[in-house]
């Protein structure tokens, strides 16, 4: 019985990560360290909701390390570091990069790669401004370099879950936005939160695929 629930767990997950687009082109990103200087405790006591951000840009280190953080692969099944329903894996993670955000790295909205700890660029442009917008014309986000969109494809866990599926969406949206914050803390930088947004509206300012609703907005970068 584990072997065949082990097997089933490793289809789960390779099911859950869609092949890249033919011909897109993958970013890898750095690989991300395994230990910081600060305690889980440390980040616990000093997270904060942030809404100022300096105007200081951030490093494919420090974006490798926080969507590691967020949906990363840390087991040979594929396994990553937020629990999900099943190991179906219906969150999908997009980095808006403002201009000037990531060193080295074109503003776009890139698409995160979990198995290939990698970035798809699937929208060119500085888009921070348009999500701002988007959220409820929220225009201090527009000030942090990069931020990270989670949606979520509902079909991954509904198929095995039914309805219920949904919730356990919703639950593990809430897990990966609280590895972002610790981690974003960690480093010494900050997040903020938004679930205040027009969907529709933000779906089309991201072109993001029919079947990927956006759930939460998180602007990263240095506290101002």
């Amino acid at each position: 019985m584990k072997l065949i629930w082990g097997f089933l767990m490793i289809l789960c997950s390779i099911f859950s990560q869609p092949p890249a687009a033919p011909g897109a082109d993958l970013i890898k990103l750095p690989r991300p360290a395994p230990k910081g200087s600060v305690s889980v405790e440390e980040a616990l006591t000093a997270r904060r909701t942030v809404r100022l951000f300096a105007s200081r840009s951030l490093d494919l280190q420090q974006v490798s390390q926080l969507l590691w953080a967020t949906q990363g692969v840390t087991d040979p099944r594929e396994l990553r570091t937020a629990p999900s329903a099943g190991a179906t894996y219906p969150l999908e993670i997009y980095l808006v990069a403002g201009d000037r955000g990531v060193t080295g790295l074109s503003p776009g909205v890139y698409r995160y790669r979990p198995g290939d700890h990698a970035l798809e660029l699937t929208l060119k442009g500085d888009h921070r401004t348009a999500v701002a917008q988007a959220c409820l014309s929220q225009s201090w986000m527009a000030e942090a370099p990069v931020m990270a969109v989670f949606a979520a494809e509902f079909r991954r866990c509904t198929a095995r879950y039914g309805d219920r599926g949904v919730m356990y969406t919703h639950m593990e949206v809430g897990f990966a936005g609280e590895n972002l914050f610790l981690q974003a803390e960690a480093m010494g930088l900050g997040a903020g939160i938004v679930g205040a947004f027009a969907d529709k509206a933000l779906s089309q300012t991201l072109k993001l695929p029919r079947e990927h609703e956006p759930l939460l907005v998180m602007p990263v970068g240095y506290k101002h």
